[in-house]
């Protein structure tokens, strides 16, 4: 069972994986890849994305690193 977030589909959550959605798919990169690259779970990333899961500070690290974005670009590209 995934530990969804108390704060699932909280409109900041929405924006951070919409955000890093567009990366991903901007850079051809599929789920998987970008999970493999991130060194995470594949379902997980995919919550994320969807705003079920709000990220760990280590885990949105190791996935803006994986598109090549500081945590702060990513977050800015979310608009939060």
């Amino acid at each position: 069972m995934p530990n969804l977030s108390s704060r699932r589909q909280d409109p900041i959550l929405l924006a951070l994986g919409a955000a890093i959605k567009r990366q991903r798919i901007s850079q051809g990169i599929s789920q998987e890849e970008l999970a493999l690259r991130a060194d995470i779970d594949r379902s997980y990333l995919g919550r994320v994305e969807r705003g079920d899961n709000n990220v760990a500070v280590l885990k949105l690290a190791r996935i803006a690193q994986a598109l090549n974005l500081t945590i702060a670009g990513l977050t800015a590209e979310a608009g939060i």
